[in-house]
């Protein structure tokens, strides 16, 4: 559906990329082998990004890191959309409706990196989980959202690199 508004898949890859994540980096060059493009299509979709405020260029020694614009006017909408797009909140709806007392969701995996490679992996922790319920929810969403889903359950809190997509404490 994105990709009939958004026609460059460039373009599209590097939004998922640095809105997924708001924390993801990258240098054109490791851009243009994670994406198997040449780095001049990658240099003319970071440079219309860059010039429209969505992005920031930093300068590192001789490299150009890239990153989002977390203070763009868009920041927040354009992360809601693109987090739409991968099913991100279909995902959460689902694990905290009845999955018992959960005290964290953390995308961990490709896609926490902006790399959506057709898989999402989630760690849930918390207490008394229902696991029964896990079985049939990665069916479940996977039929929704079209994408495969891997969900780990932990009962202890986790200090992840991933990204937290829920957490109990910082809720309160």
């Amino acid at each position: 559906m994105l990709e009939s508004l958004i026609t460059s898949k460039t373009r599209l890859r590097l939004l998922v990329k640095f809105f997924v994540n708001s924390k993801t980096q990258s240098h054109l060059r490791g851009l243009a082998d994670e994406f198997g493009e040449s780095t001049n299509a990658i240099r003319k979709e970071l440079n219309n990004l860059t010039k429209a405020g969505f992005l920031l260029k930093e300068t590192d020694k001789n490299k150009i890191a890239y990153k989002a614009n977390v203070k763009h006017p868009f920041f927040s909408n354009i992360q809601d959309i693109i987090r739409k797009y991968l099913g991100l909140d279909k995902l959460l709806e689902q694990i905290l409706e009845r999955m018992g007392e959960v005290s964290q969701v953390i995308l961990i995996g490709d896609l926490s990196k902006g790399i959506d490679s057709g898989k999402i992996d989630v760690l849930v922790t918390g207490d008394n989980l229902n696991e029964d319920y896990i079985l049939n929810l990665s069916n479940r969403i996977e039929e929704m959202i079209d994408k495969k889903v891997v969900l780990t359950l932990q009962a202890e809190r986790m200090f992840s690199t991933g990204l937290v997509l829920f957490d109990r404490e910082e809720e309160v």
